[in-house]
């Protein structure tokens, strides 16, 4: 069963989640933001092509334009494969751990995932940024000499930056998977 809402980031771009449940245990949830438009990306091409014809017209320098070519066409490649993230996700299996997956806008993909004995809880947490509030959810990693410790936090969805409205929405299905792996073992 797949469901997806619309939500919003923190800068107001529009964010799609959607919510995949595999079993009772096995939850994923995957936060995909605005694709590449091209309009920008041909506009911020343009631009950079047309300052560097400029140059050429008035030094006569041939190298100024290939120079222009070539530094454009690197930044695109390292800012599709290297900055540019089109979706994040967080599968979440109650008896392995969590997986946190970044897909890039070069289909490049970053894979963490973090054993469900390391965990201690998933949270909202919030910082105050140049004068905001901001909202973001973390996982907190349990210190391994003191079991009431933290000894890590991971944060999620840095690249998308969801509001809380959409926060409340991944964190009340974490916490639902959580709780059934607390409760499990008392039941047995």
């Amino acid at each position: 069963m797949a469901a997806e809402r619309r939500f919003r980031a923190a800068c107001g771009a529009p964010l799609a989640l959607r919510c995949r449940q595999h079993s009772a245990s096995c939850r994923e949830l995957a936060l995909r933001g605005p694709r590449l438009q091209l309009r920008s990306l041909s506009a911020a091409t343009s631009a950079v092509w047309l300052a560097a014809y400029g140059l050429f017209a008035l030094s006569e320098n041939s190298m100024v334009l290939s120079a222009a070519i070539f530094i454009t066409l690197i930044g695109l490649i390292i800012y599709l494969h290297f900055v540019k993230i089109d979706q994040e996700s967080l599968l979440v299996i109650g008896s392995l751990g969590i997986q946190v997956t970044s897909s890039y806008a070069s289909g490049k993909e970053s894979t963490t995932f973090i054993e469900m004995g390391q965990v201690k809880d998933v949270v909202i947490n919030e910082a105050i940024h140049m004068q905001k509030v901001i909202y973001y959810l973390c996982i907190l990693l349990q210190d391994p000499e003191d079991p009431q410790g933290i000894s890590e936090v991971v944060p999620l969805f840095q690249s998308s930056k969801p509001r809380l409205d959409c926060l409340i929405e991944v964190y009340k299905s974490c916490q639902e998977i959580l709780e059934q792996r607390k409760t499990a073992p008392q039941s047995s």
